[in-house]
């Protein structure tokens, strides 16, 4: 980093509050009282994250009479589900590439439920009267270097031959540019359709408040500890009572599955995102965004930035950090050198918007796994359901994955649990050392595709044809 470009970038951050703009707002709700002495319900839901607010949500969605409950150990949405960029998109598969690497019979198939769960979050935010700026604006994925035009071109050619393309646009330089001024953009892939913009903690309290309207009895600052058989059911340990339940729904994530033999299948991955004071008229038109998309540029090490209502820019990607042994710690939502390095970034990207200073700046934990989309599975008999490895993209997937959740509670057959998605599992992750030295291994050589025009050397190469296929 060149000196006048680090004392830009470090001035930039003086202001900035190490705190999540989402959750540093004065309309966030009290917290509900944590769960005392015993409860007894139909279904105990773990988490209070969207997976588990959207499977009790819909839990009584299908079957009012259903006697629901939720714990959280700490407050509903305060975790991932506050913490990220609002992006919403209909993508269950991390992606159309992704998708089309790993399920490439039934992508037709899981682009079409995507879409319509997608449709179904918009219309539950006005049903539920969610007030958490939900726009559907689509995002555009842009090339910063020729050979990302080149990838950008050829996914658009895919999803036409798939007749998959109706909603999608490329966009050349001038183009790009029209919509989002920024002179790295050399073209990009407008997708209009597919991707909403939300205020995330928002969403997550307006479905607490949902689910608790609809009679979910919920618990916070309520930890599950310890998940057990009980007669025909499972009893769930809390720090101080008991849950009994016909059949149990985790929704924990990032957080150690109470289904031990699960726990392999994930990595925590720390991300860090800065946001903006507001724009003023005069900065806001000279980097234009009028249709106010999200964007994320098409690196494997990528940035991912949208306004907000009130017209901040929120930046955030490109450092990914994991953690020795996948161990979490509050100590590690906070990282000054990656707020450094996305700062600079930020005004390579945006060199027009110099002085702008940053409010906010945090991080936190998304749990991934080897194929970087949901995982889904049961325990104890079918009285159990978990999903989990959602990697960044549950904004809009978590509520499909609710719902793959309570098909396979109710032992019903349906389109979503005959999915090979669904019915197959990802590679789980090696022990320590191996899993730390594999995953820096990777990073590193992710960066070294980024700066070569992206050829992937012989360990990426090998990775793709384990099926582990670390693109992004």
């Amino acid at each position: 980093m060149a000196p006048a470009a680090m004392r830009t970038a470090a001035r930039s951050l003086s202001d900035a509050q190490p705190v999540p703009f989402w959750l540093e707002d004065p309309g966030k709700p009290a917290p509900l009282p944590a769960l005392t002495g015993t409860e007894h319900c139909d279904l105990l839901v773990v988490g209070g994250g969207y997976s588990g607010l959207w499977t009790a949500l819909l839990a009584k969605e299908r079957d009012p009479a259903r006697d629901v409950v939720l714990i959280e150990g700490r407050e509903a949405g305060w975790a991932a589900s506050g913490r990220n960029g609002g992006f919403c998109a209909a993508s269950l598969t991390h992606g159309f590439g992704n998708g089309l690497a790993r399920w490439p019979g039934e992508l037709a198939t899981l682009e079409e439920l995507g879409l319509a769960n997608l449709d179904a979050i918009e219309a539950a935010v006005s049903a539920h009267g969610i007030d958490c700026d939900f726009e559907r604006t689509g995002e555009i994925d842009v090339a910063t270097e020729p050979h990302q035009m080149d990838e950008l071109t050829g996914m658009y050619e895919a999803a036409d031959r798939l007749g998959l393309a109706d909603d999608l646009e490329l966009l050349d330089r001038d183009a790009v540019r029209a919509e989002v001024d920024s002179p790295t953009f050399l073209g990009g892939l407008w997708d209009r359709r597919g991707v909403a913009m939300l205020n995330p903690a928002r969403l997550a309290w307006g479905l607490k408040r949902a689910c608790t309207d609809l009679g979910v009895r919920v618990y916070e600052n309520t930890r599950g500890l310890e998940l057990a058989r009980a007669g025909s059911g499972m009893a769930v340990r809390t720090p101080y009572g008991r849950v009994f339940a016909r059949r149990v729904a985790l929704g924990t994530n990032v957080f150690p599955s109470l289904v031990k033999r699960v726990r392999a299948y994930t990595v925590p991955v720390y991300d860090y995102a800065l946001m903006t004071e507001p724009l003023t008229e005069a900065q806001l038109e000279s980097i234009g965004w009028k249709n106010r998309q999200g964007l994320g540029d098409s690196a494997n090490q990528f940035h991912y930035f949208r306004l907000s209502a009130d017209n901040r820019i929120l930046w955030g990607g490109y450092d990914a950090v994991y953690p020795f042994g996948g161990r979490l710690s509050a100590e590690r939502d906070h990282r000054p050198e990656t707020y450094l390095k996305l700062a600079e970034h930020f005004f390579d990207c945006f060199p027009q918007l110099e002085g702008l200073r940053f409010s906010h700046a945090w991080g936190g934990a998304i749990d991934t796994c080897s194929r970087f989309s949901a995982f889904f599975g049961t325990a104890h008999a079918g009285r159990v359901a978990y999903a989990a490895g959602f990697t960044g993209l549950g904004v809009g997937a978590t509520r499909f994955g609710a719902d793959v959740m309570l098909d396979l509670l109710s032992g019903e057959r349906t389109e979503r649990t005959q999915l090979e998605m669904v019915r197959s599992k990802p590679l789980p992750f090696p022990p320590e050392p191996i899993a730390w030295a594999g995953i820096g291994l990777t990073k590193w050589s992710l960066a070294r595709a980024d700066a070569n025009g992206g050829r992937r050397n012989v360990w990426l190469k090998a990775m793709d044809r384990l099926g582990l296929g670390f693109d992004s």
